[in-house]
């Protein structure tokens, strides 16, 4: 009938607190906890350096799980599908400023991979009314192989494990600007339909 709402009352809807989206605010809580463990006493420390990666590594998880718990038992909330990519940002630049500000990661890397997440998020936002951008296998990729690299930057890495860390962050790299160009040229055709 027209003017009724297209929700059925009968049909329930995901509240906001449940499972995924605690999973979202879980990863929000550990990017102060992460943060702390990383900062202790010069930032350099094996144990606290080694109990930062074990909270980064759990912020990770939850990411890894709160989209599929949300999608498999339809929890997805509007709330889930605006504070899940900020936890995901918040959790990754937190990370990178943070090992830039230690010296352990070149401020270029930094700045080049927040600017795609900044510039992303800012196309997705520009060309809402055309589309949603849906996150491409090669965007899922590259946010994987980034949280990786950061893990290995995290740990105190010396000699070949260090180098290992270094292919790594340059993989990410690459994928990052690649994805980037990607989202860039797939905004403009949403824009123009």
């Amino acid at each position: 009938m027209p003017g009724q709402s297209d929700v059925d009352p009968l049909v329930p809807r995901a509240g906001v607190a449940n499972v995924a989206n605690v999973l979202t605010g879980l990863r929000i809580v550990l990017v102060p906890v992460f943060l702390a463990a990383l900062f202790v006493a010069d930032g350099h420390q094996t144990y606290w350096r080694v109990v930062a990666f074990i909270v980064f590594a759990a912020a990770v998880i939850t990411d890894r799980f709160d989209g599929a718990v949300a999608r498999s038992y339809d929890m997805v909330t509007e709330f889930g599908k605006l504070a899940d990519p900020i936890a995901d940002k918040a959790l990754i630049g937190a990370a990178l400023i943070g090992l830039s500000m230690l010296g352990d990661l070149p401020w270029w890397v930094t700045v080049v991979i927040l600017a795609r997440e900044i510039g992303v998020t800012g196309l997705r936002f520009a060309v809402l009314r055309g589309g949603v951008i849906p996150a491409s296998r090669g965007g899922k990729l590259k946010t994987l192989v980034q949280a990786v690299a950061i893990g290995l930057f995290i740990l105190p890495l010396q000699g070949q494990w260090l180098t290992g860390a270094w292919v790594l962050m340059w993989a990410a790299i690459v994928l990052t600007v690649v994805t980037g160009v990607d989202y860039l040229v797939t905004a403009f055709r949403v824009a123009r339909a």
